[in-house]
Formats: C-alpha cells, structure tokens, sequence
C-alpha cells in the first residue's frame, strides 16, 4: 500500500464528492419523470462552460494520463500534436458541424445518416459504436486507469478493474448525460489542477529542487531528442508521427472522426442549450486542450530524464505517482487520474447505451413505449457494456507497449470510412445512399488492404491512402445513380455563421498554436 492514511480519506473523499454531486444533479421535481431527452440528452439544457469542461474531462482518461504519458516517455512531444491539432479540428466541427447537428435536432449521429442516406447505414454504424465503445474505448480506459491503481494501491489488476467499474456506475447509470456533464465539471478541475502538480513534482525532482523552470530547461538540455514535433524517418518511432505529414496526412482524418463524428463527444454538444453555447463550448475546450500536454505528456519526459525503472512505457505516470508525489498532495494526484477515468467510462457507458437504445433497440419495435420504458432499457444497456468490458479489459490488451498507439491504429481501420460518410454527406449533395453502404461495407477491409500491401507505411499514412480509396468509391457509386440525393442536407446561406464571440476565441487558438509549433518545430 503506497497511499497514507491521509491520502486515502483525501481519495475516498473525493468518489463520495463525485458519487454525491451525481445523484444530486440527477434528482427530478415532483410530479416529473425522467424523459429520453432528459437522461441521454441533459434535457438540452447545458451551458458553454459545461459542455467545454465535459467534453475535456471526457477525453482526457486514463488513454491520456497513462497512455501518452508512456508515449511522451518513448517519442517525446511529438505526440502532442494529436493535442494541439485537436484544438484546431474543435474550431472546424464547431463552425461547419454543429450547425447542422442541432438544426436536425438528433439524439444520436446514427439518426443524422438515416435522415441524410436510409436506415441501413444507421443500423451499420450503431452496431460498429456500440462494439467499438465496449471493447476498445471502455476496456482501454478500465486497462490503463487499473494500471496506475496496482502501482499506488498495490492491489490486483482485477480488483483494480471491478473497483473502477463499480464507481462510474455507482453515479451515472441512474442520472444519464446530466450526471456525467456535471459531475465533469467537478472532474476536470481535479484533473488539470491535479495533473499540473504531479508535472511541477516531477520537473521540480527534475532540476533537484530549483523549480519546474529549471527542470523544463534540463529536459531540453537533458533530452532534446524528445522534442522533436516532426520526427526524422529515422527516428525508431517514426512510423508513429510520421514527419511532415501528421499535419497534412492522416491526422486530420483520426481528429474529424473522433471530433465531429464521434457519439459520445458530440453527444454533450447536442445537449446544449442552443448553437451559440454548443460552439462556444468547443472553443473552451480547445483551450484546454492547449494546455493538456502539460498535464500528460511533459510527466512522461520527466520519467525519462529520472531513469524511471519501468518495464514497459506506459508504466511511466504510476512510477511518477509511486516515487515523486508526496504524502498528501498524492490522494489529491491519484484523484486527478480517477477522475480522468470516472468521466470517460461514464461518458462511453452513456453513449454506447444512447445508441442502442435510439438507433438499434426502439426502431426494431412495432409499438410505441414509454418514455420510462427507454430509460430503464438505456440504464440496462449501460450496466452490460461495462460487464462486457471488465471481462475483456486485462486479456485484451495485456500485452501492448503503447497502449495509446494500439487505440490509434485499430480505430484508425474505421475512421477513414466514418469521416467520408460525414463529409460527403453534409458537404456534397450528390452523395447517395448506396455510395454510403459501400463506403461504410469498404472502411476495413480497404484499411486491412493498404496495411499489407505497404507495412512499412505509418498507419497514419495509411488512413489518408484509405481515406482518399473511399472518397473515389463514394463519388464513383454516387455518379452513378445519375442525380443528386433527395435527402441531401440544405446548406442554406447563413448557417455557418458564427457570433463574434466564437470568431475571435477561434482567433485567439490559431495564434497560440502558431507560436507552439514555431517554438517547438
């Protein structure tokens, strides 16, 4: 046991505070039943600051605390780059995205491909949604948050594993999308603020007590190596940033698709209370995702320059956790790295239940239930798909060095197909339904193709290739049906347009990230 006294209260303090907050968010007034809208969708009553927070504290998991941070102590901070070109693709999905989301007032993005090509790409998609957030997204996030768990706590994997589990459903299964979205606000607190003290910690071990400024400048003299942002081919991790072409390749196609065509990321924008909020919120975020890099990657640079003793690179953070952190300042780090992780496996749990229930479970139906009946259906659903994950998580991914460059790949085999649904559809009245099927039936397989035939080609590489295969399968299938789709999306003039407010958040962002890549290049 590697945790105080102290600590522990400090820890459990914190769970009952989130497992509280939840319940107390999710109470209903008098007379009033929780509705579809109320428990998947907030009841469409979400602020800016809410949904920016949400969103961040949603995708910062342990994918990230853990994850990047052991790629942070193998590549460097090269690996930023998925952050800070998040920054940029939020500004995108919130100028050209959102818009259309809203209007069409949807519950999920299955529902936006059926209204824009027919129901059998939304029951293709919702079924690939609810495997991909049960067997990827949710066992990864429950994998590497345990990883950290068996460190400080000493305990088991799986008890790790059943202790994570028990938590996020102890607080989100009975209030659905409002519990997660407010419990997150509390959440992100603890995980940036708790996250930069365990970065200053770890710096300041760095410079042997002479500060967290020191320390950065010893990591640049120490380890200059590590912050390379385009990676040499012959860099050993190359084939994981490869070069110049993250930020014209294959980067943009992972940001897209998990941006603005992801369920349980969109899902807190479709909540909000009007368009103005929604994009405002993502501006907020990509913020904070300005900042994140701080938090998850520069920790992992520090293990390196330490001589952190790990056996594999994702073991980096807990070590940091484990050795640096000190007596009661560690419950308070230890609870940032939960509630990276409470937050995402609450969101996913939501989602994946939002989908089956809306996209697969009520249109197989031949009669009209109740409001009541989809809730308890969507609370069910979500209790499952973490079972399902707490069974899968260790022997899944048990083996992986980075376990965040593994997520990257195998969402990477679907991505492509997903981005060229979304983009043409939205973007190109042409697109047809069939083009759609053929796209969504073509993702994988054509991914599998490029994959053997060229190796040695970076898997980012390899989605722009696919990418651009399925945009001319799209538009040969499309052609040939000789007329544009009849239930092509109306881009009328205006709808893009954006209040001041967002034009110069947006601004404010580009301009950050002109000076970071100056900086850094």
């Amino acid at each position: 046991m590697n945790l105080s006294t102290i600590d522990i209260i400090i820890f459990v303090a914190y769970g009952c505070l989130i497992i509280f907050i939840g319940y107390w968010v999710s109470r209903e007034k008098k007379g009033h039943t929780k509705d579809s809208s109320d428990y998947f969708l907030a009841g469409k009553s979400l602020p800016w600051w809410a949904i920016g927070a949400s969103l961040i504290a949603s995708n910062i998991s342990a994918e990230q605390f853990i994850g990047m941070s052991g790629s942070g102590f193998a590549l460097g901070l090269g690996i930023a780059t998925y952050e800070w070109m998040a920054a940029l693709t939020l500004l995108i999905v919130a100028k050209f995205f959102l818009p259309v989301f809203l209007k069409k007032g949807i519950f999920t993005l299955p529902q936006l491909l059926e209204q824009r090509y027919d129901g059998r790409i939304r029951t293709v998609l919702a079924v690939f949604w609810v495997f991909l957030y049960t067997f990827v997204n949710l066992s990864t996030v429950l994998y590497l948050s345990s990883l950290a768990l068996t460190v400080v706590l000493g305990i088991t994997m799986w008890q790790s594993i059943i202790g994570l589990a028990v938590m996020a459903v102890a607080y989100s299964i009975y209030g659905g999308l409002k519990a997660v979205a407010w419990t997150d606000v509390v959440q992100v607190v603890f995980l940036i603020f708790g996250g930069l003290i365990t970065t200053y910690l770890a710096l300041d071990a760095v410079s042997e007590g002479a500060g967290a400024l020191k320390g950065l400048s010893l990591l640049l003299e120490k380890a200059p190596e590590k912050f390379d942002m385009i990676l040499s081919p012959d860099n050993p991790f190359y084939k994981d940033l490869p070069g110049i072409s993250v930020l014209v390749g294959g980067m943009w196609i992972a940001n897209l698709s998990y941006w603005g065509c992801n369920q349980y990321i969109i899902q807190r924008a479709l909540a909000a209370k009007s368009i103005g909020e929604a994009q405002k919120g993502l501006a907020f975020a990509g913020y904070l995702k300005l900042l994140i890099p701080m938090v998850v990657v520069i920790p992992g640079i520090a293990a390196f320059v330490l001589g952190a003793n790990i056996e594999r690179y994702d073991a980096a953070y807990p070590w940091l956790l484990a050795n640096l952190v000190p007596t009661g300042i560690k419950g308070l780090a230890f609870a940032a790295l939960i509630a990276a992780a409470l937050s995402s496996l609450s969101s996913m749990m939501n989602s994946t239940a939002t989908i089956f229930t809306m996209d697969l479970y009520k249109p197989s139906l031949k009669r009209e239930v109740s409001e009541s009946h989809l809730v308890t259906v969507g609370r069910i659903v979500g209790l499952v798909a973490m079972l399902i994950a707490v069974v899968v998580a260790q022997p899944l991914l048990g083996g992986e060095e980075q376990v965040f460059q593994f997520i990257q790949k195998y969402t990477g085999y679907v991505s492509p197909g997903i981005v060229v649904l979304f983009m043409f559809g939205l973007f190109w009245k042409r697109a047809s339904a069939s083009g759609a099927l053929w796209t969504a039936i073509a993702s994988v397989p054509f991914s599998i193709f490029v994959d053997l035939v060229f190796p040695s080609m970076p898997f980012l590489d390899q989605m722009g290739v696919v990418f651009l295969l399925l945009s001319a399968l799209m538009i040969m299938v499309s052609l040939g049906a000789g007329k544009a789709s009849p239930k092509a999306i109306n881009l009328e003039k205006g709808l893009f347009s954006t209040s001041p407010w967002f034009n110069a958040l947006a601004m404010g962002i580009m301009l950050i990230l002109a000076v970071l890549y100056i900086i850094f290049w």
